[in-house]
């Protein structure tokens, strides 16, 4: 049995990552062995997760996973815990546009078979407030909205006159809490700052929020709707054990310039003999020992480009590493790191493009198909993924692009090279990390001489 809610709202802004978070890490302080899950292909708000939880973070995202790994990715990410606290995404109903609500947190909820709190900003309304509950329970009976938290509301007038409203929908109140100007997540232009980039602000923040909700919610309330769920049929998803023998070691970026990394990509490279070292482009000077493949995953490398750039030896490393044939995957934030420069200011030089900042971004998922033959796709290979981005390189691809999606080519690919802005969640594609488990593989008998 996995005890389970999801934590939703109507809209983005909300509130719910700060009450998420919050509620992971006062649950954990009641002695409770939490689960962190985030709806979506979103990194940052799992950066928190994780460490309101103490467990690695985890997504859920039927685009990106398919529907029927969520339920098995749910019992492998929930092991060990007794409760399960999933975020959601924007609205409880806002899916992919033109898909009815695909991949929307009510569908999650739906194939979890996962109970909803709703968590509304009660800033702006009072009695209003009970009929858009309303709305939310009556809109589809196949979502159980089990509970409601108020946030942000201004007085204790103010929150009677929403009780009493809320009285006639039926919806239980599980919550209320009051406007705090010392709870807060700083923004950036593609969403929360992640946590490891405030990594001192962060430990000190996770206890106030706890605080906060336990001061405001009735977490055995939370507790018991979240045992409330029906029981998950089917196994947990296990990363197929693919390689035994001698291991491999591939560096992947980490650090405050790379916080961007699915935690099953580890896992499966793991169970294909792979052992993932982390790299801190902004503080390491060399590559690992035993070095025998490279893996850059997102992150906002143009906030430290200075600094990256100053890492001269590690540049140096990296493009001696990949001119030698050393495997090397990258997605978006990897890739602006692996070209020339980034606003003028020198990167790797790995990839003859040159990245800048735009002022409008790139977000939304995509389908994509191999181009030809790579680093860890066969030609006519089919995905579905992620982008979001406020940069662009020109050029735009090389002449043997990573993918194509909407006849446009997107990034740079070789029998040894994989760098592309699409992110794409490997549990949904594991025979990717298997191709890239076994060029690290070869490249590490050639490293260490047959």
């Amino acid at each position: 049995m996995v005890a389970r809610v999801v934590i939703a709202a109507p809209g983005s802004g909300h509130g719910k990552t700060t009450i998420a978070a919050g509620l992971m890490a006062a649950l954990r302080a009641r002695g409770h062995v939490v689960s962190g899950h985030k709806v979506g292909p979103d990194f940052i708000d799992p950066s928190y997760h994780a460490l309101a939880t103490g467990r690695p973070a985890r997504n859920l995202d039927p685009f990106l996973q398919g529907e029927d790994r969520l339920v098995p990715l749910l019992r492998h990410g929930s092991a060990g815990a007794d409760i399960a606290v999933i975020e959601g995404v924007m609205g409880l109903f806002d899916g992919a546009l033109g898909t009815e609500g695909y991949a929307s947190t009510a569908h999650v909820a739906r194939l979890l078979g996962a109970p909803v709190v709703l968590v509304v900003d009660a800033s702006a309304a009072s009695r209003s407030v009970a009929a858009l509950v309303l709305g939310f329970a009556n809109y589809d009976p196949r979502v159980r909205l089990a509970g409601v938290i108020l946030n942000k509301l201004g007085s204790q007038r103010h929150e009677d006159e929403i009780v009493t409203a809320l009285e006639a929908t039926g919806v239980p109140l599980l919550g209320a809490l009051r406007r705090s100007d010392d709870i807060h997540a700083p923004s950036r232009h593609l969403g929360l700052v992640p946590a490891a980039e405030r990594s001192a602000e962060s430990q000190r923040l996770l206890p106030e929020l706890a605080d906060w909700v336990a001061g405001g919610v009735d977490l055995e309330a939370v507790v018991r709707v979240a045992r409330s769920a029906a029981p998950l049929t089917g196994k947990a998803w296990e990363p197929e054990l693919t390689h035994e023998g001698p291991r491999a070691v591939v560096a992947a970026a980490a650090g405050a310039a790379f916080t961007f990394r699915y935690t099953e990509t580890v896992e499966l490279l793991a169970a294909a003999g792979v052992d993932v070292v982390d790299l801190d482009p902004l503080r390491d000077n060399d590559l690992p020992e035993r070095c025998a493949g490279l893996y850059f995953g997102g992150g906002f490398p143009e906030v430290h480009a200075a600094e990256l750039s100053a890492n001269l030896p590690l540049r140096q490393a990296v493009a001696a590493a990949a001119g030698h044939g050393m495997p090397v995957v990258a997605e978006c934030a990897g890739l602006l790191y692996l070209s020339r420069e980034i606003d003028g200011i020198p990167m790797t030089g790995v990839l003859d493009a040159a990245a800048k900042m735009t002022k409008r971004g790139k977000l939304g998922y995509r389908k994509a198909v191999a181009l030809a033959d790579n680093l860890v796709a066969t030609a006519g290979q089919r995905v579905t993924g992620h982008e979001f981005h406020r940069t662009e390189l020109e050029p735009g691809h090389g002449p043997n692009p990573a993918w194509g999606w909407d006849r446009t080519p997107d990034g740079f690919a070789s029998p040894t090279l994989h760098a592309s802005y699409l992110h794409v969640h490997w549990a949904g594609y594991p025979e990717l990390a298997r191709r890239f488990a076994a060029a690290v593989h070869a490249q590490r008998l050639v490293t260490a001489g047959g």
